[in-house]
């Protein structure tokens, strides 16, 4: 089967079902509260590799083929421990999702691409990587493909459902596959241990949540698309370590006893741009949005030793949606420091145990109604919005199954939703560096290329090292 489309063509050699290498026995895992937060979306992540010069060993050359075996008997392994990647998802008699684990296994797709790795447009990914290099996850919780490409550079990329695995999670899981293809002991032993999930009895939780998530029972009916309405699109781009120090500067104000951190600094650049990018009537009434996605393992550890071992292997959702809105006139006419503030006091609230033991009592006394976040409701602002996630933690140079570390590794995560998403994730060359993946509505990027192009690069072959790279 062959697809083509941009600038080269992608072929698919084959097609086979990975599951783990030792029988499970057959069980049902329930969606933790949290879990049950999470949307029914597919999240993908990428990694590019040069052509290897030769095996660690000193023998003979990598070859496709032996890169393809050592992924997929490392995949087997590594599906032992994590046999939630191996599973399936069904609705129980509520209507809820759950898992069965029944080792059903990985789709594992190994294709061709007619394209060399320096000549890949990492910058967009619609165009290069969207339908060509990530794979279409179409039945499991986890699709796999692994791309030849003309130089003898490989991609190795994976799709996996959202309810199943937050980032820290995929990570992790990441991690093992690469330590078990270099056949190391691994550093992480994941935990499913719905239990410390588990609500409270009697369930308590602050009044706010009932703003920051939307039964969808409660939901007003979807917009109509308008003809010609402005696309999502997406974006890589590198950013300098001295221009997010530049954007720490500038996002904290001098009362602050403290900078604003890299994330909340960035995030507030972001929020302004995307204010005035918004061209209405009545601006000094329309509200704009903005979401930073938080972990709350450590939040929920709180000091606690034994809390922070188990939450540091847990297996699963742990994440909080918290958001600002201000409006529009305010965000693009005050300075980077009053946004800085703001992003800065809406993520307090949710940087604590409380925050998410109430998140967990909130969704325990919902169900089984499934909820979703407020600023993703259609119809629900009426000024743009947008959601940022950090990827600081994602392990580029840790996943080397045996020939490198990547060249670039990358979320892809074009979601669906009205509002945009920003993944910001570390630089696989240069230490305090940034690769940032948006998905934007194409007026947003244009103004943020126009207004920011001096912060914001276009995502290069030269910038990864990847000129002459075969």
């Amino acid at each position: 089967m062959s697809s083509s489309g941009g600038e080269f063509m992608v072929t698919m050699r084959r097609k086979e079902v990975v599951a783990a290498m030792l029988p499970m026995q057959k069980h049902w895992l329930p969606l933790s509260n949290l879990d049950l937060l999470l949307p029914p979306i597919d999240v993908a992540v990428f990694f590019c590799y040069k052509k290897p010069r030769g095996s660690a060993s000193g023998g003979d050359d990598f070859t496709f083929g032996s890169m393809v075996r050592v992924l997929k008997e490392a995949m087997a392994q590594a599906l032992v421990p994590y046999y939630a990647f191996a599973g399936e998802i069904l609705s129980n008699s509520l209507g809820e999702a759950e898992l069965l684990c029944n080792n059903r296994g990985v789709d594992f797709l190994d294709a061709y691409a007619d394209v060399k790795l320096q000549d890949l447009n990492l910058y967009n990914p619609d165009e290069s990587i969207e339908g060509k290099l990530v794979p279409t996850r179409k039945h499991g919780v986890l699709s796999v493909q692994v791309t030849e490409l003309k130089c003898g550079g490989i991609v190795v990329a994976c799709t996996f459902d959202h309810r199943i695995a937050d980032a820290y999670s995929t990570n992790m899981f990441l991690v093992s596959w690469a330590e078990m293809a270099q056949s190391k002991p691994l550093s992480v032993i994941p935990s499913f241990r719905r239990s410390l999930l588990n609500p409270r009895h009697p369930g308590s939780y602050a009044p706010s949540l009932d703003h920051m998530y939307v039964p969808i029972s409660a939901l007003p009916p979807p917009k109509v698309p308008q003809p010609g309405a402005d696309p999502l699109i997406s974006r890589l781009y590198y950013v300098t370590a001295e221009k997010l120090s530049l954007l720490q500067t500038l996002a904290t104000s001098k009362s602050s006893s403290y900078k604003r951190t890299k994330l909340e600094s960035l995030s507030a650049f972001l929020w302004k741009i995307v204010a005035k990018s918004a061209h209405m009537e009545n601006a000094n009434q329309k509200i704009c949005k903005m979401s930073v996605v938080v972990d709350g393992r450590k939040r929920l550890s709180s000091g606690d030793e034994d809390m922070t071992t188990a939450m540091a292997s847990y297996f699963g959702n742990v994440l909080s949606f918290p958001f600002g809105e201000k409006i529009v006139n305010d965000l693009k006419e005050k300075p980077l420091s009053w946004v800085g503030d703001e992003v800065h006091d809406f993520l307090e609230a949710a940087m604590t145990k409380e925050h998410f033991l109430g998140l967990i009592d909130w969704v325990e006394a919902h169900r089984p109604e499934p909820a979703t976040l407020n600023m993703c409701c259609s119809g629900n602002s009426d000024g743009p919005g947008f959601m940022v996630s950090s990827g600081q933690r994602f392990p580029v140079t840790k996943v080397d199954f045996g020939w490198g570390r990547p060249a670039l590794g990358s979320y892809h995560f074009p979601w669906g939703e009205e509002v945009g998403y920003v993944m910001p994730m570390p630089s696989p060359t240069v230490d305090g560096d940034w690769v940032v993946y948006m998905h934007l509505l194409k007026a947003q990027i244009e103004l943020i290329e126009t207004e920011a192009a001096d912060i914001f690069s276009p995502l290069t072959a030269d910038r990864l090292n990847l000129l002459n790279a075969d």
